[in-house]
């Protein structure tokens, strides 16, 4: 099973939501993807019609010294997935805490989950540096990075590839980072200006097909469902499924 990481320098570029509609896309495309989430907002059950009121998650199940098979969902939406859970701050903290006592915690617990060769594991994680990324990124095999096209977003490309470089260069099992640009505006200069300067820098890391801004991904979660479901005609739908073939063929390398 090949294991995606999907992070973020700062917050508030959708990453979760193209985490989520990938996995939907290539599911559709008919891989078996199990998503679990790593980000404490916990906000990744709500794209796929889990309950709102469910506070069951890996992090329960870790602070009760039990497996992660009794809090795996399936999905109406062709995915299953692990919740972070709903949590207390005490709660998370003595989880932060031991994630950082147990390098191997993530690594374990995907070993011991049913694996279909051909399967995908992506994994969500909170922006920037912390302990869950460190935990995701030293068992990645691909990791996608998601940016919105902006000069802040820009300017922490050298953070985001010093940590590429720490937790995965050296990986034998490491088959390469690539960046997706979201939220994208083709009428806004800025947006273009941003666009040209990236893809110069990353050349053909920087993935071909942008998400387009398209307010049918926002009112997707507002309905608790990915965007294909919704509005399977719209923009935002279309470059994802051009980027789930993309990833596929990434994958598909990875497997060879």
């Amino acid at each position: 099973m090949t294991v995606i990481a999907v992070i973020s320098p700062k917050g508030g570029v959708g990453k979760t939501t193209v985490a989520v509609n990938l996995a939907s896309a290539m599911a559709e495309n008919g891989r078996v993807v199990r998503l679990v989430d790593m980000d404490p907002q916990n906000a990744l059950r709500l794209h796929l019609g889990a309950d709102p009121g469910d506070v069951n998650g890996l992090v329960h199940q870790t602070l009760q010294q039990s497996s992660w098979y009794y809090t795996e969902y399936d999905s109406a939406y062709g995915v299953s997935f692990i919740p972070y859970g709903r949590v207390s701050e005490v709660e998370r903290i003595t989880f932060e805490a031991y994630l950082s006592q147990t390098p191997n915690w993530l690594r374990d617990n995907i070993a011991e989950l049913d694996h279909d060769p051909a399967g995908l594991t992506i994994i969500d994680t909170p922006p920037g540096p912390s302990v869950y990324v460190q935990q995701v990124l030293s068992i990645a095999n691909l990791v996608l990075v998601v940016m919105i096209p902006d000069a802040g977003s820009y300017a922490t490309l050298p953070a985001i590839e010093g940590l590429l470089d720490y937790y995965c260069a050296h990986r034998s099992d490491f088959y390469g980072s690539y960046y997706v640009l979201n939220q994208f505006d083709a009428e806004h200069p800025l947006n273009r200006d941003i666009k040209n300067v990236m893809q110069n820098t990353l050349g053909e890391r920087l993935a071909p097909h942008s998400i387009h801004r398209d307010e049918s991904l926002s009112e997707a979660l507002a309905f608790q469902q990915p965007a294909a479901n919704y509005a399977p005609h719209s923009q935002a739908v279309d470059d994802l499924a051009q980027l789930a073939v993309w990833l596929e063929n990434k994958v598909a390398r990875v497997a060879r």
